[in-house]
């Protein structure tokens, strides 16, 4: 009775629970929240100082009693407390105009398509300790290709490529279920890790992971660009040790991110060979859609159509898919509740 009437204060929640960002739907509101998993920790109280954009600005600037952490790792939990912590914050953000209530939402989040049973347990776990009265699991795939509206329910070949921050998952829909998938670490994180392993070796000069992402954001592309595109980094020279400025160009980064998106590439080609031909012809004819951050790349639907033969688009507002999915399914519970994931027994 009383998680009811806490329940009537509260707003139903989708979360798209990523390891670069966290994305949360209200019932009725739309996306209310958009900042980075990174949360600011202070070592000596252990008390969280910041959460969001707020502490990723403080990523390679604090002390050494002050840590900022990711608390997921490829799409999964690996700090469980600091997970709860952050989710906890952002339900009473939302609920901060709410007469003084404690939010006890209802709660969509997407889980990987590889996770354990003890992992999606985790999950809720975290869900229900930040505040949650009741959690709803989806498989990450399943939720962005709702999102970008694809017929997931009728008997025909739906594949999503989705490219997350930690994951990209690369699956064959038919029939309200996944038929063959894939994941594989190659994602932005790992673009962003290979793009500072070049500087290094190439330049002997050390970035950091933000900076990286900027260029990658900037001048990063998966095909050859109709023009050059120059941009001056900064960082500090391994001879010297001093702060250097380094003038690169598109066709560096070009260079540096081919050997990641090969073994994406190949793992695309992997999934549809391992795919029933009923589902390839359905493919071949409605084309392949992209989703998520690493959709944005420039060229990396020219470049998988190339590999594969088979028309790509990149779907509509790609970083929101997944969490327009959760969105979706929490205003139609009943009509998506199949497919929905169990969740083990709490006790």
């Amino acid at each position: 009775m009383l998680r009811s009437i806490l329940g009537s204060f509260s707003e139903d929640l989708g979360i798209d629970l990523g390891t670069a960002n966290t994305l949360i739907y209200a019932r009725e509101r739309g996306i209310v929240v958009n900042e980075p998993s990174v949360v600011s920790l202070n070592t000596r109280t252990n008390q969280i100082i910041a959460v969001g954009r707020k502490a990723q600005e403080m990523v390679g600037r604090t002390p050494g009693h002050i840590i900022a952490t990711q608390p997921l790792t490829a799409g999964v939990i690996s700090d469980f407390e600091v997970t709860e912590k952050m989710l906890k914050y952002f339900f009473e953000q939302i609920h901060k105009d709410r007469w003084g209530m404690v939010p006890r939402p209802r709660v969509v989040i997407g889980v990987p398509l590889d996770i354990t049973e003890v992992e999606r347990k985790a999950v809720a776990d975290a869900v229900i300790g930040a505040g949650a009265r009741e959690v709803f699991l989806i498989e990450e795939s399943m939720s962005s290709a709702i999102g970008a509206r694809l017929p997931i329910k009728e008997p025909v070949g739906n594949m999503l490529i989705d490219m997350g921050g930690g994951l990209t998952e690369i699956s064959v829909i038919s029939l309200g279920g996944v038929v063959t998938f894939k994941t594989l670490t190659v994602a932005g994180n790992e673009m962003d890790r290979t793009i500072v392993q070049y500087m290094r070796d190439r330049h002997n000069l050390l970035i950091g992971a933000q900076v990286a992402e900027q260029v990658k954001i900037r001048i990063g592309s998966a095909t050859k660009l109709d023009e050059i595109l120059p941009m001056e980094v900064r960082g500090r020279d391994l001879v010297s040790g001093l702060p250097h400025e380094q003038l690169i160009h598109d066709t560096e980064i070009r260079e540096c991110l081919a050997r990641p998106l090969k073994t994406l590439l190949e793992s695309v080609n992997d999934t549809l060979e391992r795919t029933p031909p009923e589902l390839v012809a359905d493919i071949y004819e409605r084309g392949i859609v992209l989703s998520g951050g690493g959709a944005l790349l420039k060229g990396i639907d020219r470049l998988i159509s190339s590999s594969t033969g088979v028309p790509v688009r990149v779907t509509e507002d790609p970083l929101t898919a997944m969490v327009r999915g959760a969105g979706e399914v929490l205003e139609h519970l009943d009509d998506y509740r199949e497919v929905l994931l169990p969740i083990a027994s709490m006790e």
